[in-house]
């Protein structure tokens, strides 16, 4: 599932050969949402690192990322990583937000259907409605 966000480069790092197969190229991105400012670290990882490479610190951008997770057994305790994984990166003026991607503390794209027509609940049952016909003192029909 992807997601998307509007923000400001606070800061980008420079690319990291984890492995002989791996790199990576962490940046933070200045949210301001609300009150609070927050300051978001996305990675970019293999070809996409040179996504980065047009931008500089405090340029507006939009980033389309997917949520990574994954667990690691360190010596019999179980540590959870959780990483935003950036795979589109572009100028904020640029962004169209897509129809399937959620776009981080936007509103609703559109309303919330209306009835046309009122439409009726049934109502509430009471304990006493659940009695067994058998006439036996069940108050309820839970199973435990």
């Amino acid at each position: 599932m992807a997601f998307d966000v509007v923000g400001k480069i606070e800061k980008l790092f420079e690319t990291q050969q984890v492995s002989d197969k791996f790199k990576k190229r962490e940046f933070i991105l200045l949210i301001q949402e609300g009150q609070y400012p927050q300051y978001i670290k996305f990675q970019a990882t293999q070809d996409r690192c040179n996504l980065l490479d047009s931008f500089n610190e405090g340029d507006d951008i939009a980033v389309t990322f997917d949520l990574r997770g994954r667990p690691y057994d360190k010596g019999g305790e179980t540590i959870y990583f959780t990483n935003l994984e950036a795979w589109r990166i572009q100028q904020a003026a640029a962004y169209q937000p897509q129809a399937q991607a959620p776009q981080y503390g936007a509103a609703p794209s559109t309303p919330a259907p209306t009835p046309s027509a009122p439409t009726s609940t049934p109502a509430p049952t009471t304990p006493t409605e659940n009695i067994a016909s058998s006439g036996d003192d069940v108050t309820d029909d839970l199973p435990f």
